[in-house]
């Protein structure tokens, strides 16, 4: 889907591109790409480098083209193994050119329209818009750890009342997710520094990317911390499962050993030797009694030692 947007004062939509204009590509069709290398002259290897999910954030220049990836938060379906993860989110600049290209329809890129159309103030050019999207990024970073925060809760009160897999697998997969948002936001932050010499910075732009850098500190810091307590957290539950077994073992050991006294007193009166008990008719019962007195002993026994 393209859009084309006129950023001056306010943002509103315009039915055909003109120069100076951004134009916005959502999950791009061969009529989008056809558009882009043929009337835009976009060389053909930037769309590469944007459809490859694992791209990291990075900066390339090539005769007046200026690429910049920048890695934002998304989120797959509900099912899936990782559901908070990022991807990139490509930024093509040039003289009189602005385009942005991802190839996943997200969330953030609907809030960004929708929060720079009700500031209604646009952009002052395609630099400011560039250093927008960063901020927007980082805050939508802080929005999705929240959602995460919440998982790890839930998921912390399901395994106060029972260990279930499902929850540990659970964690383990937000584990894997904030992996992906620390790398990514290390990356944004590397980019964003290198960005301050590649493009031309004014003194708003200055301002606004302190703001940009603050909102990613505290994103990295925030991802820092709930990974810290999400690796704590796995940590505890591994030892408690640890603790549960031994003492599992530790009950069957000792009723193994209680139920080993029986047999071996069983096993002296049942050989075929003479016992003295044989004539006697009470020589049954007084086994079924030593037996009964000898278990009664151990478990007791075991019992004061809180093995069972």
């Amino acid at each position: 889907m393209r859009t084309y947007w006129n950023y001056n004062r306010s943002l509103r939509t315009i039915d055909e591109w003109e120069p100076n204009c951004w134009v916005q590509i959502t999950c791009p069709t061969p009529d989008d790409e056809d558009f882009l290398f043929n009337t835009l002259k976009v060389p053909d290897y930037f769309l590469d480098d944007i459809r490859d999910k694992d791209e990291r954030s990075r900066y390339d220049y090539d005769e007046g083209w200026s690429l910049i990836i920048l890695r934002i938060p998304y989120v797959k379906e509900v099912r899936s193994r990782t559901p908070h993860t990022t991807i990139p989110l490509g930024i093509i600049l040039n003289r009189n050119i602005c385009i942005t290209v991802c190839n996943y329809e997200t969330n953030m890129m609907i809030d960004f329209v929708s929060y720079q159309q009700k500031r209604n103030l646009g952009f002052t050019d395609s630099v400011d818009l560039t250093f927008r999207l960063f901020l927007s990024s980082a805050v939508w970073y802080l929005k999705r750890l929240k959602q995460i925060n919440v998982l790890i809760e839930e998921a912390k009160r399901n395994l106060d009342r029972k260990i279930d897999n499902e929850d540990l697998v659970g964690l383990s997969r937000l584990q894997d997710s904030l992996t992906y948002f620390i790398t990514s936001i290390r990356g944004n932050e590397t980019l964003l520094s290198k960005l301050k010499f590649k493009l031309p910075v004014d003194e708003l732009d200055a301002d606004l990317i302190e703001d940009v850098t603050i909102e990613m500190n505290q994103a990295r810091e925030t991802t820092n911390i709930y990974s810290h307590i999400l690796d704590s957290t796995m940590e505890t539950y591994a030892s408690v499962i640890n603790n549960n077994v031994s003492q599992t073992m530790k009950q069957m050991t000792s009723v193994s050993i209680i139920l080993m006294f029986p047999t071996l007193v069983a096993s002296i009166f049942g050989m075929n030797l003479i016992s003295g008990l044989e004539d006697h008719w009470w020589g049954f019962p007084a086994v079924i009694l030593l037996t009964i007195l000898v278990t009664a002993s151990f478990s007791l026994l075991f019992r004061r030692k809180a093995w069972i």
